[in-house]
């Protein structure tokens, strides 16, 4: 069949994107789907740093490329072997699938997937195959999902189905910005109810991170950002105290928000590792940092050695938010649909496919939390 597809054929065109457009909405094949794949019609799909990162060049991935990542849709059609599914269900997609059969899937680590890594790094499904042909020649999936489309191919492990009752413009952002943020908080840090966390990095995987700290009833939750606009609004969803961390006294003052300790968790999400760095200075001896942001390859975190010793502070990395889609995908649904975690709170704005590049001229400018394209 024929789909519409955002495509990136070149990295690295000069900004704005409203005029340089780096993203072309054109016309492509789609294939059926093989065993173990579903077609899937798109609804929504969230703009992220993730597809930023490969549009500026930080990110290198092979052209062309159909973009898009974060998702959600209503299953259109099933291939062969497919178990888990019905056409119809209703599902998030995943961009980090999982084949249930590597040592990592089957220790209970499916954001860590090896096949998965691989195939998305070739630009594949979990088969290997690619789906979509334009012009008589492969393009590249994203990540296993390439979201930005009018329909989808995807392995069956890149998708959770969800409740119908659950509008599909917030379930995008289950699949990337929550799994991701709040992931990071509540999985790889552990964090518990009364416990001090700060989260450094305040987009929409930032942000999600922060409402699951507040919904974990963490306290104080500090809200740490560059942007003075931006702390503004984590205080308006429920942060106890805000910090800039280019302030000289900045750790003084995270330090002083906690009876002079630190916090116990430091959350990095900001993609940044002069960012991860301060999450570790933060914290308090003992106490956790993770980091679930994707600077530049370039960047590297420089600790002193002696200083981790005698800290007893651990850093960790966090990929997917350590989540089990399966089972945190409705966890975190539920939350957000009771209002504990009020997600729909980060969209700041809903657009067309064909407003793409404008929408990530604004992600590139700081001047948008969460924007979702809505499909019809």
């Amino acid at each position: 069949m024929k789909t519409r597809i955002a495509m990136l054929s070149e990295r690295g065109l000069p900004r704005p994107y409203g005029q340089s457009k780096p993203i072309s909405i054109v016309e492509a094949e789609l294939d059926d789907p093989g065993p173990g794949e579903m077609r899937v019609k798109i609804a929504a799909a969230g703009l992220c740093h993730s597809d930023l990162s490969v549009i500026n060049g930080d990110r290198p991935r092979d052209m062309p490329l159909a973009l898009g990542h974060e998702a959600s849709g209503i299953v259109d059609a099933l291939g062969e072997g497919v178990t888990r599914f019905e056409k119809g269900d209703h599902i998030v997609l995943i961009f980090a699938p999982s084949c249930g059969q590597c040592i990592p899937c089957a220790e209970g680590r499916p954001a860590l997937c090896d096949p998965a890594a691989i195939a998305g790094g070739k630009g594949t499904l979990l088969s290997g195959a690619k789906r979509i042909h334009r012009g008589g020649k492969a393009v590249d999936h994203h990540v296993g999902v390439s979201a930005f489309s009018d329909y989808v191919v995807i392995d069956q492990g890149s998708a959770v189905k969800i409740a119908q009752d659950i509008p599909l413009d917030k379930a995008a952002l289950l699949g990337c910005a929550v799994l991701t943020g709040a992931g990071a908080a509540l999985n790889s840090a552990g964090l518990k109810t009364g416990q001090s966390c700060a989260v450094i990095g305040l987009g929409g995987v930032g942000l999600s991170g922060l409402l699951a700290a507040i919904a974990t009833s963490a306290y104080p939750v500090i809200a740490c950002d560059l942007a003075q606009d931006k702390r503004d609004f984590a205080l308006e969803l429920g942060a106890h105290h805000a910090v800039d961390p280019a302030d000289d006294d900045a750790i003084e003052q995270v330090r002083a928000m906690t009876g002079g300790a630190g916090v116990d968790v430091a959350v990095e999400l900001a993609g940044s590792a002069r960012a991860l760095r301060f999450a570790f200075d933060i914290a308090k001896r003992g106490g956790t940092a993770v980091t679930a942001g994707l600077p530049h390859p370039s960047q590297e975190l420089s600790i002193p050695a002696t200083l981790l010793t005698v800290s007893e502070k651990t850093v960790r990395g966090s990929y997917v938010g350590s989540c089990v889609p399966k089972r945190d995908i409705p966890r975190f649904a539920d939350l957000m649909m009771s209002g504990a975690m009020p997600i729909e709170k980060l969209m700041t704005h809903k657009i067309r496919l064909e407003e793409i590049n404008e929408g990530f001229e604004r992600l590139a400018a700081g001047e948008a939390i969460r924007q979702v394209i809505v499909f019809d």
